[in-house]
């Protein structure tokens, strides 16, 4: 196992393991859930665990994190989140900015589970 800050959240809906994770209601507190897209500020990683509703997900938010993917990346590829939280390659067309958690460590396909170096920010295309 690969060490990570990892950081407990109540579960705003069940979580499955490794997928991105944002802020339920980000005003309102501090909840999480399964991220839809990059538009919005990705949280982390839930551990391979996930969570039930009301439960409690630890979430990575450092180090090299285990992240599903929704199809196919490269090393080095920056990973945002497809409509399910799965990691996939951010490429935001011209002027369209998007959330990352980080960048891929490893190659993969659709539902492999790969290392990615958890460097949270944004791209711009």
């Amino acid at each position: 196992m690969i060490p990570t800050f990892t950081r407990a959240y109540e579960a705003a809906a069940e979580i499955d393991g490794n997928v991105i994770v944002t802020f339920a209601v980000p005003a309102a507190g501090k909840t999480v859930t399964t991220a839809a897209d990059g538009t919005v500020p990705l949280v982390g990683v839930s551990d391979a665990m996930g969570a039930p509703l009301g439960g409690m997900c630890d979430v990575h938010r450092g180090g090299l994190v285990s992240v599903r993917l929704g199809g196919a990346v490269s090393a080095g590829d920056p990973i945002t989140a497809d409509a399910d939280g799965l990691g996939v390659e951010a490429a935001p067309a011209s002027g369209d900015s998007v959330f990352i958690v980080g960048f891929a460590d490893e190659p993969g396909v659709a539902d492999d589970i790969i290392d990615v170096f958890f460097a949270p920010g944004t791209i711009t295309g």
